[in-house]
């Protein structure tokens, strides 16, 4: 079982100094900037939120209004912390799908592209996990070895 949390976690190779501080750089900037961009204003949702959830066809606007808020804000928090990291990129690569495809489905590019680089990086964290400037790492460092 502690060695699947621990691939879970923080499996991947083993990266130089540069790679994992370049890790930490786009975790804090793209986490932080999700929180506080996006995030915080969808916590709690407004009525108009849930509203244009309603609109987009999703059967319990109310639910999908803060799995939304929630996903950015504790999702972005989370990853800037490199915290259950690949967990997180997942819930927001969700949000960001919908954001790009439902949301902004009908949009020119310019409105679709911040949906589709956020998506990008949530896929790309997904992938490699957060590195080894992470509480992902330092949890795992504390699990008992199998």
């Amino acid at each position: 079982m502690m060695n699947y949390v621990r691939k879970i976690l923080c499996s991947g190779p083993e990266r130089d100094l540069l790679t994992d501080l370049s890790f930490l750089l786009m975790r804090l900037v793209f986490g932080l900037s999700m929180a506080i961009a996006h995030g915080i204003g969808k916590v709690p949702p407004s009525d108009g939120f849930i509203g244009f959830v309603g609109k987009l066809g999703f059967p319990a606007p109310e639910f999908f209004a803060w799995a939304a808020g929630l996903a950015e804000l504790v999702g972005g928090v989370f990853i800037a912390l490199g915290l259950m990291t690949r967990v997180s990129g997942f819930f927001l690569l969700q949000t960001m799908l919908v954001a790009v495809f439902l949301a902004h489905g009908d949009d020119p590019f310019s409105k679709m592209e911040k949906g589709i680089l956020f998506a990008t990086f949530s896929l790309t964290l997904m992938g490699t996990g957060a590195g080894r400037f992470s509480l992902d790492k330092l949890l795992v460092d504390r699990l008992p070895k199998a």
